[in-house]
């Protein structure tokens, strides 16, 4: 099925022009990773304290970026796991430090090791190390334990749903939030946006490469729930769930049925579809209405988390 482009918002549709979708695979993901670095030079929002830390974890060591509004004491935190489809992307990341600004809180953004050098578990596990290390209190910051969150945008939204649930089977750390933005967690696709073979930004083909990667094959309905959330059977005891998702993204029928199953499952859950989005349409656009709107929504679930 093909898309019909007079769907998305036409204040988003310029940048389409000079982007046109990732193309990628085994075999230029390298190429790819050099292309989006040079994009994404992340400012530095004013105000801001920034710095790195290593952590020494069962796979080796792990570097946290830590970014703060201020030096308010007991602030509240999220941990936090940058998207490009499991393959892609730095903690280095704008949307981490634009979330710690508005919000005056301490964000830690996992540095996690990414497939398809390191496929599934190797990305969850060292964002569980970061989690646990936080909450063991070893990080050295006046942080509320109380208030703490999890989430990510895109892959980094599905792997923070498959965080939570390993969190939930392990040390069951208590958690204000799952934030999941436009997260990447069905790795069949199989849903009516999935037939749609055209999306802009990141599309099927692109999103099944990434899977491969990342699973290191397709095992299809036996992954690991941990790896791909939308395959797990039992959704009861999560922590509460924000999902957004634009309905000209790939992800938009497999996040509806998710938070769907969320709410079944008794978990407190808020689910926002903005018209006419597709997948980062309100990165390259951050001015256009449903952008403000868009960005706008997510933080507020996250003040009202932190309350």
């Amino acid at each position: 099925m093909i898309l019909d482009y007079k769907q998305i918002d036409p204040a988003l549709l310029a940048p389409l022009d000079d982007f046109p979708p990732l193309e990628i695979n085994r075999d230029n993901v390298d190429e790819v990773r050099a292309m989006v670095a040079m994009m994404e030079q992340p400012p530095n929002p004013g105000g801001l304290l920034e710095t790195k830390t290593t952590i020494c974890t069962a796979d080796g060591d792990l570097d946290i970026y830590i970014y703060r509004g201020s030096e308010r004491e007991n602030q509240p935190a999220l941990v936090w796991i940058h998207g490009g489809g499991y393959v892609l992307g730095t903690a280095d990341d704008n949307r981490a430090m634009q979330i710690a600004v508005e919000l005056d809180c301490t964000v830690f953004s996992v540095d996690y090791r990414l497939a398809p050098e390191y496929p599934f578990p190797a990305g969850p596990e060292d964002c569980y190390a970061a989690l646990s290390w936080l909450m063991s209190r070893q990080s050295g910051y006046d942080v509320d334990l109380t208030r703490v969150a999890l989430g990510g945008h895109s892959a980094g939204g599905g792997m923070a749903a498959g965080v939570i649930l390993m969190n939930r089977d392990r040390d069951n750390f208590p958690l204000s939030l799952q934030l999941l933005i436009y997260p990447m967690i069905d790795n069949l696709h199989a849903t009516v946006s999935g037939t749609y073979e055209n999306h802009p930004v990141w599309n099927r083909a692109v999103s099944d490469n990434a899977w491969d990667m990342y699973l290191d094959g397709r095992p299809g309905t036996d992954a690991s729930p941990y790896a791909a959330a939308f395959r797990a059977e039992d959704l009861q005891g999560l922590p509460p769930a924000y999902i957004c998702v634009g309905t000209a993204d790939l992800f938009r029928d497999e996040n509806i049925a998710y938070a769907s199953r969320l709410f079944e499952a008794g978990v407190p859950t808020e689910l926002a579809v903005f018209p006419g989005l597709y997948h980062g349409g309100e990165s390259f656009v951050p001015d256009a209405p449903v952008s403000e709107r868009f960005t706008r929504s997510f933080m507020t679930a996250l003040r009202d988390a932190f309350a």
